[in-house]
């Protein structure tokens, strides 16, 4: 068994990795596409390569495409022919892990109530084991909402958003918005990072998402005082609800709804049919701010990652 990453030689093989089960996956089509937009690449999709030089196991991971290491796993395939999927997987994922230097999180998307889905919940059983053996262990569970052209917001009433040019603005908003999160993925980043790192590092990667920078607003009340910071964006599937949220000491007025509002609207006004979003299940307070604003769920994204202070 030989295991390496794969090289443009490989993708006829590549493409005839199936996975037949209920689960997302780099399926030919978007195989072919990230690899030609560079968010998928040749040395991010590793192999377990039989002596006959057939693909038994097959690991693809996603990233910016200018960015220095990839982000997400994407798709775990294991031929059907093998006994011990786990086994393999794990082994597949433990050569990408060392030659990384990191253990990036695995991200998989399935349908409102898959657990009651057999088919659903058995192909997350084995990937999910195969992943806790090489040390993603923090599972989070997070909700895809969409609006799919309802009514458009009105303006807040309330609060005035402007642009802003210099990072460094956002970078300290984010930094503030951040101090008492129930966002999972910010609270893990915090308990190893500086927050003013944490903050940068969050903004450079909103930058790299395909939406653009100057969509982005900052929120202040009408005395001047920032309220919260509001970015639509847009990933590879289209409009998104890049980022919202209020700093501490203007929460608890429904400032949410003003943010997410305005996000939604701008999009609107500039055509969109479909916004997308995410948030994490435990989230309340957010999910219920979707429903409020006609967003409804659709789908749920799986994330398992590793112990932020062991990582």
């Amino acid at each position: 068994m030989l295991f390496r990453t794969a090289v443009e030689e490989d993708l006829d093989r590549l493409l005839g990795c199936v996975v037949d089960e209920s689960i997302s996956w780099a399926h030919p089509e978007r195989l072919l596409s990230f690899l030609e937009n560079g968010n998928y690449r040749f040395d991010r999709i590793w192999l377990a390569v039989a002596d006959d030089g057939e693909i038994l196991a097959r690991a693809v991971w996603w990233g910016f495409p200018d960015g220095d290491k990839p982000l997400a796993l994407d798709c775990v395939y294991v031929h059907p022919s093998v006994s011990d999927r786990v086994s393999l997987a794990a082994e597949l994922l433990r050569h990408a892990h060392e030659a990384y230097g990191l253990a990036p999180e695995y991200h998989v998307f399935v349908g409102n109530g898959w657990r009651d889905d057999p088919k659903a919940a058995a192909a997350i059983a084995w990937r999910w084991e195969a992943a806790g053996r090489v040390g993603l262990t923090h599972e989070l569970e997070r909700l895809r909402y969409e609006w799919t052209d309802g009514p458009v917001p009105e303006p807040s009433d309330r609060l005035v958003f402007r642009g802003e040019e210099d990072d460094e603005v956002f970078v300290e908003a984010f930094r503030r918005v951040a101090a008492g999160t129930l966002d999972f993925h910010t609270r893990q980043a915090l308990a190893t990072m500086d927050p003013v790192a944490q903050a940068r590092e969050d903004v450079h990667d909103y930058k790299s998402m395909p939406g653009d920078r100057s969509w982005w607003r900052l929120a202040y009340d009408k005395s001047g005082d920032l309220v919260g910071v509001a970015l639509p964006s847009a990933n590879n599937g289209g409009p998104v609800v890049g980022y919202l949220g209020v700093v501490p000491e203007h929460r608890g007025h429904g400032y949410v709804d003003d943010l997410l509002a305005e996000i939604t609207r701008f999009l609107a006004e500039r055509g969109v049919q479909r916004i997308a979003a995410d948030t994490d299940a435990g989230n309340v307070p957010m999910a219920r701010a979707f429903e409020r604003a006609g967003y409804r769920t659709f789908a749920v994204r799986l994330v398992l990652s590793p112990d932020p202070v062991n990582a």
